[in-house]
């Protein structure tokens, strides 16, 4: 097609909507005005969406989920592409999770959004505000994007969920007691899920702890696999395997060096004791 414009989904959370929105419509042979019908807006409103040029409303948004049967999926991806505060490549990562047959966390320093309560993600949000990293409409954003993340685990048949805690993540207070007492709680019922498993990275692990930074792995349907990782400028999405394996031996090391599961659950109900 003549002038027509490139796009690159790891530009950026607007640029993976847009891309994806541009594959989907050519898969069904519709212009952008055909679809702007659909949607009930004009073609000049599409493609302003698909190059990036104009963030897509949560309105907008939800019309393309229900004309292209995608549940939720542009919903989450138009939170991300409004969020500016995420960081660069998180949102590509955001897709792959919705979609992942297993998920593997390990965490340091802070409950994982995909098992805060939204009092523990509000209070992080609220912080950012005060600290001046995020303006209010960023840190809500932060905080609906959570919720969805967590919907998205609630499906047929759900992702199994291995999340590895280092012990900090329970030591470092979020809020008063009361809210650290319902995230605890959480986590309790977070681990007797059936596809679930909690395990706590104790500080005695000491020089035999493999991985010291936050990690996430995801295996998709097709057992592929990937990890994402952040840096303090930007998140890292890696789908080479030859990269990811090495990381997913790491994992299986730190889970056989953490707490079973039994002891990292009386651990969290220790610590839940001195909150009441």
């Amino acid at each position: 097609m003549v002038n027509r414009k490139e796009l690159d989904p790891e530009a950026g959370p607007g640029a993976a909507f847009g891309a994806r929105l541009r594959r989907l419509r050519d898969e069904r042979g519709w212009t952008q005005e055909e679809l702007g019908e659909r949607l009930g807006c004009t073609g000049s409103h599409v493609s302003a969406v698909e190059t990036g040029r104009r963030q897509p409303t949560r309105r907008f948004s939800s019309q393309v989920d229900r004309v292209f049967g995608t549940g939720d999926r542009f919903e989450r991806l138009s939170m991300a592409a409004r969020q500016t505060a995420l960081l660069e490549g998180f949102p590509s990562y955001l897709e792959h999770e919705a979609r992942a047959a297993e998920i593997r966390l390990y965490e340091v320093g802070v409950i994982p959004g995909l098992l805060q309560t939204p009092e523990y993600a509000s209070a992080l949000g609220d912080s950012t505000v005060k600290r001046g990293v995020a303006v209010r409409e960023q840190a809500d954003e932060r905080v609906a994007l959570i919720a969805q993340r967590q919907a998205s685990l609630v499906r047929t048949p759900p992702p199994l969920v291995f999340v590895v805690l280092d012990e900090s993540c329970l030591l470092r207070p979020i809020g008063d007691k009361s809210l650290m007492d319902a995230q605890f709680a959480h986590l309790l019922e977070f681990a007797e899920q059936p596809n679930t498993v909690l395990q706590v990275a104790p500080f005695s692990i000491g020089v035999r702890r493999p991985i010291t930074l936050p990690v996430t792995m995801l295996t998709m349907p097709d057992r592929s696999l990937m990890s994402y990782a952040e840096s303090a400028s930007r998140g890292h999405l890696d789908r080479d395997s030859g990269a990811v394996l090495p990381i997913l031996a790491d994992y299986h090391q730190l889970q056989a060096e953490s707490l079973p599961r039994s002891a990292s659950l009386a651990m969290i109900r220790t610590l839940r004791k001195g909150t009441s």
